[in-house]
Order: C-alpha cells, then sequence, then structure tokens
C-alpha cells in the first residue's frame, strides 16, 4: 500500500470523519494523547534515571517491573490516540518531516525498550543483581530517544 493510498484509506476511518466534525472530541482526544505520553515519559525518565545511577538508590527491582508497565500503558494509549489525531489529516502528517522523524524515533525507543527487557542484563537487575555497562547505555539511549520524540511531535505542529 502506497503512502497516498494509506492516508486515503485512514481519512475515511469514522473516528477521523468523527474528530473532524467535532472540535469537542478533537479537543478530548488530544488531551488524552499528552496524558498518555505523560505516563510513558513520567515512567520512563525516572527509570533511566535510576539505571544511570543519577537519583536515588531505590532498588530497579522493586521500581522497574512497574514502572515499565506504566510505560507500556503509556506507549499504548498515545499509539490509540495519536493514530485517531493522525485519522484527521493523514496525507498532511505523512508529508511531515517531524511527523516521520516522530514515527522513526518511537520505533527505535520500542526496539531499545523490547531488547532491554528481553536482555540477561534486565534480568539480573530484577533479580537484585548490578546494574551493568550495557544497561546504563541502553537507559541513555531510551532516555534520549523518547525524549527527541517528544520534542518532534512538538515540531509538527511548526512545519507545514
Amino acid at each position: 500500500m502506497s503512502p497516498a493510498e494509506l492516508a486515503e484509506w485512514v481519512s475515511g476511518w469514522p473516528v477521523g470523519a468523527a474528530l473532524r466534525r467535532s472540535a469537542l472530541l478533537y479537543l478530548v482526544v488530544n488531551a488524552a494523547h499528552i496524558l498518555a505520553i505523560g505516563l510513558l515519559i513520567g515512567a520512563i525518565v525516572p527509570l533511566d534515571l535510576r539505571l544511570l545511577g543519577l537519583v536515588g538508590h531505590a532498588p530497579v527491582d522493586v521500581l522497574g517491573p512497574f514502572l515499565t508497565r506504566a510505560a507500556a500503558i503509556g506507549l499504548l494509549l498515545a499509539v490509540a490516540t495519536g493514530f485517531c489525531l493522525f485519522s484527521v489529516r493523514p496525507a498532511a502528517y505523512l508529508a511531515n518531516p517531524a511527523f516521520l522523524a516522530k514515527l522513526a524515533l518511537l520505533a527505535l525507543g520500542v526496539l531499545n525498550a523490547l531488547s532491554l527487557r528481553l536482555g540477561t542484563a534486565w534480568q539480573t537487575v530484577l533479580a537484585g543483581g548490578m546494574i551493568a555497562p550495557r544497561l546504563r547505555l541502553q537507559a541513555l539511549v531510551s532516555l534520549s530517544l523518547w525524549l527527541a520524540a517528544v520534542l518532534a511531535g512538538r515540531w509538527i505542529g511548526f512545519i507545514g
């Protein structure tokens, strides 16, 4: 499916049509998107900072499972609400370099998170072990990617 075909298909989606017709509905979905991003970033940043050794000494084996679940819920909600917002003007978003950068950064952030969670260093920390240098590096990459994705998301409105 070409980008133009994708944009046409998405623009015909009933949710996109409803959002185009109702400023109130658009406002609610946009607010939900912002809250979901807040949940995602609000969970990832403290976890990454803890893994980097920059804040506190709370045990990662206690914080980690809760914060990763909170971040996953935030991500799922952000993707769902983001798709709804995308459906309002898909062709414009697909032509926006900031939107495309945001998608790439989100994909890299998710891949990094999956790599971290599936790695042995994460399992070691959850078992009460030391934070390996590789895990610290992944936390730094995570922090950079997610914050860059937020900046790219803000940049979308200033282009096009």
